[in-house]
Protein backbone atom coordinates (compact mmCIF):
# COMPACT_ATOMS: atom_id res chain seq x y z
CA UNK A 1 0.00 0.00 0.00
CA UNK A 2 0.93 3.67 -0.84
CA UNK A 3 0.31 4.69 3.13
CA UNK A 4 3.11 7.96 3.16
CA UNK A 5 3.95 10.57 5.49
CA UNK A 6 4.19 14.33 4.95
CA UNK A 7 5.70 16.63 7.19
CA UNK A 8 5.41 14.04 10.44
CA UNK A 9 2.00 13.27 9.49
CA UNK A 10 0.59 9.70 8.11
CA UNK A 11 -2.65 8.84 7.24
CA UNK A 12 -4.71 7.24 10.01
CA UNK A 13 -6.62 4.05 8.03
CA UNK A 14 -9.56 2.56 10.43
CA UNK A 15 -10.52 -1.13 10.41
CA UNK A 16 -11.74 -2.91 7.47
CA UNK A 17 -10.36 -0.23 4.76
CA UNK A 18 -8.89 -1.43 1.60
CA UNK A 19 -5.77 0.29 -0.11
CA UNK A 20 -4.88 -1.15 -3.63
CA UNK A 21 -1.20 -1.36 -3.47
CA UNK A 22 -1.39 1.08 -6.39
CA UNK A 23 -3.18 3.69 -4.44
CA UNK A 24 -1.19 6.43 -2.94
CA UNK A 25 -2.61 8.19 0.36
CA UNK A 26 -0.25 11.09 1.87
CA UNK A 27 -0.43 13.08 4.64
CA UNK A 28 -3.00 14.56 6.61
CA UNK A 29 -6.22 11.86 5.46
CA UNK A 30 -8.35 9.98 8.15
CA UNK A 31 -10.11 7.04 6.22
CA UNK A 32 -12.81 5.82 8.28
CA UNK A 33 -14.43 2.08 8.52
CA UNK A 34 -14.46 0.40 5.32
CA UNK A 35 -13.59 3.09 2.81
CA UNK A 36 -11.81 1.75 -0.07
CA UNK A 37 -9.40 2.94 -2.51
CA UNK A 38 -9.04 1.42 -6.10
CA UNK A 39 -6.10 1.22 -8.66
CA UNK A 40 -4.23 4.14 -8.96
CA UNK A 41 -6.41 6.81 -7.18
CA UNK A 42 -4.52 9.45 -5.42
CA UNK A 43 -5.54 10.91 -2.08
CA UNK A 44 -3.04 13.54 -1.18
CA UNK A 45 -3.41 15.44 2.11
CA UNK A 46 0.07 17.50 2.03
CA UNK A 47 -1.53 20.93 2.39
CA UNK A 48 -4.79 20.38 4.39
CA UNK A 49 -6.81 18.20 5.81
CA UNK A 50 -9.00 15.25 3.65
CA UNK A 51 -11.59 12.56 5.64
CA UNK A 52 -13.48 10.20 4.13
CA UNK A 53 -16.45 8.80 5.17
CA UNK A 54 -17.08 4.86 6.61
CA UNK A 55 -18.40 3.23 3.81
CA UNK A 56 -16.93 4.96 0.57
CA UNK A 57 -15.14 4.57 -2.14
CA UNK A 58 -12.77 5.98 -4.08
CA UNK A 59 -12.28 4.27 -7.68
CA UNK A 60 -9.80 3.81 -10.39
CA UNK A 61 -7.61 7.28 -11.31
CA UNK A 62 -10.00 9.35 -8.81
CA UNK A 63 -7.31 12.31 -7.52
CA UNK A 64 -8.14 14.11 -4.51
CA UNK A 65 -6.29 17.18 -3.36
CA UNK A 66 -7.11 20.24 -1.02
CA UNK A 67 -6.49 24.24 -0.88
CA UNK A 68 -3.39 25.28 1.67
CA UNK A 69 -4.03 27.61 4.46
CA UNK A 70 -2.45 31.14 3.61
CA UNK A 71 -2.79 34.28 5.33
CA UNK A 72 -5.33 35.14 3.05
CA UNK A 73 -7.64 32.21 3.28
CA UNK A 74 -6.39 30.76 6.75
CA UNK A 75 -8.30 27.82 6.47
CA UNK A 76 -7.67 27.27 2.81
CA UNK A 77 -10.46 24.39 1.53
CA UNK A 78 -10.10 21.25 3.24
CA UNK A 79 -11.86 18.40 1.53
CA UNK A 80 -14.90 16.01 3.35
CA UNK A 81 -16.41 13.10 1.90
CA UNK A 82 -19.34 11.61 3.42
CA UNK A 83 -20.55 8.25 4.52
CA UNK A 84 -21.40 5.89 1.46
CA UNK A 85 -20.20 7.45 -1.43
CA UNK A 86 -19.03 6.48 -4.72
CA UNK A 87 -16.46 8.84 -6.25
CA UNK A 88 -16.04 6.94 -9.97
CA UNK A 89 -13.03 6.38 -11.82
CA UNK A 90 -11.23 9.43 -13.02
CA UNK A 91 -13.06 11.60 -10.86
CA UNK A 92 -11.01 14.96 -9.63
CA UNK A 93 -12.41 16.77 -6.50
CA UNK A 94 -10.69 19.67 -4.84
CA UNK A 95 -11.02 20.80 -1.46
CA UNK A 96 -14.83 20.48 -1.36
CA UNK A 97 -17.62 18.73 0.73
CA UNK A 98 -19.57 16.36 -0.14
CA UNK A 99 -22.38 14.82 1.92
CA UNK A 100 -23.81 10.99 2.59
CA UNK A 101 -24.84 8.71 -0.11
CA UNK A 102 -23.59 10.88 -3.14
CA UNK A 103 -22.40 9.05 -6.72
CA UNK A 104 -20.19 11.63 -7.99
CA UNK A 105 -20.15 10.30 -12.08
CA UNK A 106 -17.32 8.99 -14.00
CA UNK A 107 -14.50 11.95 -15.32
CA UNK A 108 -16.53 14.43 -13.19
CA UNK A 109 -14.94 17.59 -12.02
CA UNK A 110 -15.84 19.02 -8.29
CA UNK A 111 -13.84 22.34 -7.52
CA UNK A 112 -12.60 24.33 -4.76
CA UNK A 113 -15.96 25.17 -1.75
CA UNK A 114 -17.92 22.86 -3.73
CA UNK A 115 -20.57 21.82 -1.26
CA UNK A 116 -22.76 18.96 -2.59
CA UNK A 117 -25.63 18.14 0.12
CA UNK A 118 -26.66 14.14 1.05
CA UNK A 119 -28.28 12.00 -1.98
CA UNK A 120 -26.92 13.60 -4.98
CA UNK A 121 -26.08 12.54 -8.12
CA UNK A 122 -23.52 14.01 -10.09
CA UNK A 123 -23.63 12.71 -13.88
CA UNK A 124 -20.56 11.27 -15.70
CA UNK A 125 -17.95 14.18 -17.35
CA UNK A 126 -19.52 16.99 -14.98
CA UNK A 127 -18.15 19.95 -13.95
CA UNK A 128 -18.97 21.60 -10.59
CA UNK A 129 -17.65 25.25 -10.62
CA UNK A 130 -15.97 26.72 -7.51
CA UNK A 131 -18.50 27.64 -4.33
CA UNK A 132 -21.19 26.08 -6.09
CA UNK A 133 -24.02 24.05 -4.06
CA UNK A 134 -25.69 21.45 -5.07
CA UNK A 135 -29.20 21.03 -3.32
CA UNK A 136 -30.03 17.17 -1.64
CA UNK A 137 -31.87 14.67 -4.16
CA UNK A 138 -31.25 16.02 -7.23
CA UNK A 139 -29.11 14.99 -10.54
CA UNK A 140 -26.75 17.38 -11.77
CA UNK A 141 -25.22 16.81 -15.13
CA UNK A 142 -23.39 19.08 -17.37
CA UNK A 143 -20.25 21.61 -18.16
CA UNK A 144 -21.18 23.69 -15.49
CA UNK A 145 -23.52 21.45 -13.66
CA UNK A 146 -26.91 22.45 -14.34
CA UNK A 147 -30.02 20.97 -11.80
CA UNK A 148 -32.01 18.63 -14.19
CA UNK A 149 -34.43 16.69 -12.33
CA UNK A 150 -35.82 14.96 -8.68
CA UNK A 151 -34.05 11.69 -8.44
CA UNK A 152 -35.98 8.65 -8.73
CA UNK A 153 -36.87 5.89 -5.94
CA UNK A 154 -34.59 3.55 -7.06
CA UNK A 155 -31.72 6.36 -7.94
CA UNK A 156 -31.90 6.97 -4.10
CA UNK A 157 -31.64 3.75 -3.49
CA UNK A 158 -28.15 2.85 -5.56
CA UNK A 159 -26.33 5.39 -2.93
CA UNK A 160 -26.36 2.35 -0.83
CA UNK A 161 -26.34 0.05 -2.97
CA UNK A 162 -23.21 1.34 -4.74
CA UNK A 163 -21.56 1.72 -1.32
CA UNK A 164 -22.40 -1.92 -0.02
CA UNK A 165 -21.20 -3.68 -3.49
CA UNK A 166 -17.99 -1.56 -2.87
CA UNK A 167 -17.81 -2.50 0.52
CA UNK A 168 -18.17 -6.75 -0.69
CA UNK A 169 -15.64 -5.89 -4.00
CA UNK A 170 -13.14 -4.31 -0.82
CA UNK A 171 -13.17 -7.53 0.82
CA UNK A 172 -12.85 -10.25 -1.97
CA UNK A 173 -9.89 -8.53 -3.70
CA UNK A 174 -8.19 -8.59 0.26
CA UNK A 175 -8.88 -12.17 0.21
CA UNK A 176 -7.28 -11.91 -3.24
CA UNK A 177 -4.29 -10.27 -1.63
CA UNK A 178 -3.78 -12.64 1.14
CA UNK A 179 -3.61 -16.14 -0.46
Amino acid sequence: MGIRTYDGIRPVVADGCYIDETAVVIGDVVLEKNVSVWPYAVIRGDVNNMRIGEGSNIQDFAMLHVTHKRPADPEGAPLVIGRHVTIAHHVNLHGCTIGDEVLVGIGSIVMDRVVIEPRVMVGAGSLVPPGKRLESGWLYVGNPVKQVRLLTESELAWFKYSAEHYMRLALKHAASRES
